[in-house]
């Protein structure tokens, strides 16, 4: 979504070096993307046979991740192109898909954040909780949000818009919209997709490294387990805090600038300037998800072992096989010659 007034002066916006931009990462991103939440989707679809609460948020997020990544053609279409010729319905769809795909993956995450934090804090007091059941649960739930908050903004606002015969799609917003609407849902994004995840994930990770420094913890887990289990804190955070931190603080200042709170020409100009890079730092977030799900997963590392594990015994098994056909042909071979010389 790129928001740019025309109206304004220019000097406060220029930012028109956003359609090269957002036509190269978006480009380099589905295929990213697509690539590395196939290989998921198979592995997820083919290789997981034991799943649980984890894997299950783990395959929403990439769900989620997969419906975002098919809707990036039309948007580099479009920034190349400076044209949306695809109708107001797609145009809406597809704005709601960003939101979808952004908030979702913050939610999901947080639901992966919270799941370890019981896991490690109180593991048998939360064995009732963490559930199969319950976390399919919470995936509806989540989805229900989404949908209709995403869906519902998307086919409020006015999303396209007609100058000089030009068709854009989620730009040239008047300010009175802003004031009027935008604003609104971007205060709702904010405190629900993003603030309270964000003290939420920060507060798992801080308990969870809190009681791996307990002595007791060692006896459930050892220094090994401890390792593993920093090494998906650490993944986790840096992901979270790059992709959505960059985007959503940005987010509240331009509204602010586009709402004409902020009308300083210098702090619009920053704010509009680093809008397009923000914006495309949270679009790498469904090439980055994948990561997680091998870190903070063990099942899949095993399955992933495991199957690494079996090529290589039916490597050696077929070449052991070939060689025993050999030597047995061989055999043959020379029983049959000493056969005919006796004869």
């Amino acid at each position: 979504m790129t928001m740019t007034e025309n109206n304004s002066n220019t000097n406060c916006t220029k930012d028109s070096f956003k359609y090269v931009l957002y036509s190269s990462v978006f480009s380099i991103v589905f295929v990213l993307g697509l690539l590395f939440n196939m290989v998921a989707m198979y592995i997820f679809a083919c290789r997981l046979k034991m799943r649980n609460e984890t894997t299950t948020y783990m395959l929403n997020l990439m769900v989620s991740d997969i419906l975002f990544v098919f809707s990036l053609p039309f948007r580099t279409f479009y920034f190349i192109n400076r044209q949306w010729p695809f109708g107001n319905a797609l145009c809406k769809i597809s704005v709601a898909l960003f939101y979808t795909n952004m908030y979702g993956s913050i939610l999901f995450l947080t639901c992966i954040s919270v799941d370890r934090f019981l896991a490690i804090v109180y593991p048998f007091a939360s064995k009732t909780l963490r559930t199969k059941r319950n976390a399919i649960i919470t995936c509806w739930v989540i989805w229900v949000v989404l949908l209709s908050a995403g869906l519902t903004a998307g086919f409020v606002m006015d999303t396209t818009s007609i100058t000089n015969n030009t068709v854009y799609c989620f730009e040239n917003y008047s300010n009175s919209q802003w004031k009027s609407k935008v604003s609104k849902v971007v205060v709702l994004m904010e405190i629900v997709g993003f603030l309270i995840p964000l003290m939420i994930n920060f507060f798992c990770s801080t308990r969870v490294l809190q009681t791996l420094r307990h002595p007791e913890s060692i006896s459930r887990g050892g220094q090994l387990n401890k390792a593993k289990i920093l090494r998906m804190i650490v993944v986790h955070l840096l992901i979270f805090c790059f992709c959505f931190i960059p985007f959503n603080v940005n987010l509240v200042f331009y509204t602010l600038v586009r709402s004409q709170v902020i009308t300083n020409c210098t702090v619009e100009s920053v704010v509009r300037t680093i809008y397009p890079i923000a914006f495309c730092i949270a679009v790498t977030n469904c090439c980055f998800d994948p990561v997680i799900y091998y870190f903070t997963s063990e099942t899949i590392q095993n399955s992933i072992k495991r199957k690494s594990y079996a090529d290589r015994k039916n490597t050696i098994d077929n070449s052991a096989n070939r060689n025993d056909s050999m030597i047995k042909t061989t055999s043959l071979k020379v029983k049959f010659i000493t056969e005919e010389s006796t004869i």
